[in-house]
């Protein structure tokens, strides 16, 4: 019987045949139990990651697990070519769920649900008559809208675009929650829709200003303009309601989902309301795999999951335990120069004189036995699973702690 490999071995071999683009952490995770991981090694971790605002119900969560081995005994892919029941149930959960769309085209990730909003603003456009040039969507610096040429266009921070170039045009971009800078930005009339996150997640977990939405949603109806929402890190429960901009009090052209969506499972999905739902026809748009069968399986339970009104209380909880408990940190390390975000989607922004330091914090935490994300280099974020219980957040907490001493020590 052959050896399992070791933690060494695999590292190694990952670092042979994989594209070099990531840096992940020097372990290798082998199993998962709501918001615990257990590495090769047999070390334990508590998960303040989630897979990056994925397994929002856990790690193998058993209804997701029922759901995906009954649809595998079932039917696995069609193609989009023929019709199967769990994507058409899927597409008609979401807009019932979402209170404004009419229609939903499924996918595979957050990058290609945003390819397809963009396609949509730029088909609709079209289709009302405006030159190539009066197509512009306006973003924000700071956000993330994926990593395809469009999207890293569309996402506004040169880091992720630096030796791609030449980009894509039909873009520009302002600061976000400067609504002076928008209008200004719809100055030349040439503008088709704004596309931007309730909440920004790679950005540094940077909310929208009270009204500002509402002040955008103002201009997109002043200047006929489309407004596209980013949900694929925000939606689906983690601010503490399904969708994150019903706290803002405005109603999308367009909104886009992926991440929790599938609870681990690859899933995208763009919702389409009334003004956009009849823009494409027959062959603008499709995908091969998108909203197969097993995917939409596992997202239906999903969805009807993160809707209740137990994970909403749960958010509700669990967001104040870790908002107290980086508080009390704080007081002792005095390393903070503030906690911002919504619900379980909160980062800590790091004083300027540890500035930069997220990254080896985050590597401190691992070897604590704590999973931890950064958002940008000075942002530690924090995006466990929306059923995260009391003991997981306290021993997580302390785990941190555990960590800033050492990180403080060093």
């Amino acid at each position: 019987m052959q050896a399992e490999p070791s933690a060494g071995e695999l590292l190694a071999l990952g670092r042979q045949v994989l594209l070099p683009v990531y840096q992940p952490r020097q372990m290798v995770l082998v199993r998962g139990q709501g918001s615990r991981l257990w590495d090769s090694e047999g070390r334990d971790y508590v998960d303040f990651a989630a897979g990056i605002a994925v397994c929002s119900l856990g790690h193998c969560d058993p209804e997701l697990t029922a759901a995906l081995i009954e649809q595998a005994g079932r039917l696995w892919h069609t193609s989009n070519v023929f019709l199967s029941e769990p994507p058409l149930r899927l597409a008609q959960e979401l807009v019932a769920a979402s209170r404004f769309a009419e229609r939903a085209f499924l996918c595979n990730s957050g990058a290609e649900a945003n390819e397809a909003a963009i396609k949509l603003v730029r088909k609709w456009a079209a289709n009302a008559g405006r030159s190539p040039s009066q197509r512009v969507i306006v973003t924000c610096r700071g956000s993330f809208h994926g990593r395809t040429l469009a999207t890293v266009t569309a996402t506004a921070q040169p880091k992720y675009q630096q030796g791609f170039e030449p980009l894509p045009g039909g873009f520009r971009h302002v600061d976000f929650n400067d609504i002076a800078q928008l209008e200004q930005a719809f100055a030349g009339g040439d503008v088709a829709a704004v596309m931007l996150e309730p909440v920004q997640g790679e950005g540094g977990v940077l909310p929208a200003a009270p009204g500002y939405l509402q002040a955008v949603r103002a201009l997109c109806d002043r200047f006929d303009a489309l407004l596209v929402l980013d949900e694929i890190q925000c939606g689906m429960g983690r601010t503490g309601t399904l969708f994150a901009h019903w706290q803002d009090g405005v109603v999308p052209d367009i909104v886009t989902l992926a991440k929790a969506l599938g609870g681990g499972f690859p899933v995208g999905a763009l919702l389409a309301g009334p003004k956009v739902a009849q823009a494409m026809a027959v062959g603008a748009h499709g995908t091969t795999f998108g909203g197969n069968p097993l995917a939409a399986a596992v997202a239906r339970v999903a969805l009807r999951r993160l809707a209740s009104e137990d994970i909403a209380a749960n958010v509700a909880k669990q967001s104040q335990a870790l908002r107290a408990g980086l508080d009390a940190i704080n007081r002792e390390f005095d390393l903070f120069a503030e906690v911002r975000g919504r619900g379980l989607m909160l980062g800590a922004v790091l004083k300027p004189e540890h500035a930069g330091k997220a990254g080896a914090i985050g590597d401190l935490a691992a070897a604590h036995g704590l999973l931890l994300l950064q958002a940008g280099p000075d942002v530690l974020r924090f995006v466990p699973a929306l059923t995260i219980g009391d003991d997981d957040v306290a021993e997580g907490l302390a785990r941190l702690r555990k960590a800033l001493v050492a990180f403080a020590g060093g």
